[in-house]
């Protein structure tokens, strides 16, 4: 049986745009979306979608149309959000590293609040708002030393991360906050880390972070929300699906009585498994201790697997009459960690297309143009219509900003 997008077979897809190719569904991402509104539907949080999973516009766009407010990492990812008609007013803006010239941006554009990291941006903010006349709305993001049992690269919440501030140093710092003039302090934040299928250290997380909350309230300082961060996991192999009725039970449980929003910054688990990345297989090489599938995808464009060593389901688009047998999926860049899978088991040839499944997160928004490579295009389906949603870079592009000189 041959693969489809929704009511389009995958391989008509390929044959329109080319590979390598990224296909969205754009049914998956509703349902994402709604699968949070539904679980959380008692306490009507405000959906942040996490940018950085995948910024594409048409994708914000749709986030958007469905009343998700956003979360960002960068003034880039703040442009986007206001080019596909997002609301910088439901936008959180996170990041360790946000330089004045962002925080100026955000300031103008009226995002909801910025989730500060440390004392000197708590500083520097104050000193941005103080010279624009404005007034900066400021949540902190505490780290409560959860452990997310995650990879140690998406890990967040632990002592030895760079992200948040100290659990020990959270009640100082904001006493430190409310001392300064241009700020208004309206929440607290907390977000453990990434690709989380055992839900129960966010809940933990809550449980520390709500402490917190009711020692800032002795002290006089009233919040208005708690942010939980995102982190809910998706299936990419054989993982335990996350019961999101279950972790919203408990955190209604943990916010009785208090009469704050809840906020929630999801990302991996709206977009990643609404999106593949088509490849065409290019040669079938034996080695002497092992097989190679050499396709026209490669690390540049899903550097999930050479970065963490993820897995990623591939499967052959069309399956034909061809032996199956065990090889590592590569792609043609010049390094020996450019593979997509592993010792996979596959019946494919050259000439056949595979589709590389749970790539809708952090697939093309970390894409690079290594070894002079073009950046994949996108296509977003919605039942039996396909749209071309970032067409497929040019060298011409690549080239654009760069200047021979002797």
């Amino acid at each position: 049986m041959t693969l489809h997008c929704e009511n389009i077979p995958l391989a008509r897809l390929a044959d329109e745009f080319g590979t390598p190719l990224y296909v969205y569904s754009q049914s998956a991402l509703t349902e994402a979306f709604q699968a949070y509104t539904d679980a959380f539907s008692a306490l009507q949080p405000l959906i942040c979608y996490a940018v950085k999973a995948n910024g594409n516009l048409s994708i914000l766009k749709h986030f958007a149309s469905l009343g998700s407010g956003f979360d960002i990492v960068s003034g880039g990812e703040l442009a986007r959000v206001l080019a596909a008609g997002g609301d910088a007013g439901k936008t959180i803006f996170s990041g360790v590293g946000k330089s004045e010239a962002e925080i100026e941006f955000a300031l103008n554009a009226g995002v909801l609040c910025f989730n500060v990291e440390s004392l000197p941006e708590l500083d520097r903010i104050q000193a941005v708002a103080e010279r624009l006349g404005k007034t900066a709305p400021i949540s902190l993001r505490i780290n409560p030393d959860v452990d997310a049992k995650t990879h140690p690269y998406i890990s967040t919440g632990l002592k030895s991360n760079k992200f948040g501030i100290a659990y020990a140093d959270a009640l100082e710092a904001y006493r430190h906050a409310a001392r300064l003039g241009r700020l208004k302090i309206v929440g607290i934040d907390c977000h453990i880390g990434s690709q989380l299928t055992d839900l129960s250290p966010l809940v933990e997380a809550c449980e520390r972070t709500l402490l917190l909350v009711d020692k800032l309230a002795a002290e006089g300082i009233t919040l208005e929300h708690i942010d939980l961060g995102g982190g809910v996991g998706i299936v990419y192999d054989n993982e335990d699906v996350p019961d999101l009725k279950a972790y919203a039970q408990a955190v209604a449980k943990l916010m009785a009585g208090r009469p704050l929003k809840l906020m929630l910054e999801p990302g991996r688990s709206l977009v990643g498994n609404a999106g593949t990345l088509l490849t065409r297989v290019e040669f079938v090489k034996q080695g002497e201790e092992k097989n190679f599938v050499i396709v026209d995808a490669a690390m540049n464009d899903l550097m999930r697997p050479a970065l963490y060593e993820a897995y990623h389901r591939i499967e052959v688009v069309e399956p034909g009459n061809t032996a199956p047998f065990t090889a590592d999926i590569v792609g043609p860049i010049c390094e020996t960690g450019d593979f997509l899978g592993q010792n996979r088991t596959l019946a494919c040839t050259a000439g056949d297309l595979l589709a590389i499944r749970s790539a809708g997160a952090y697939g093309s928004s970390m894409a690079s143009n290594y070894n002079t490579r073009n950046r994949a295009a996108e296509v977003l389906v919605n039942g039996a219509e396909a749209k071309l949603i970032r067409r497929r870079e040019t060298i011409e592009q690549q080239l654009a900003n760069e200047q021979a000189c002797l």
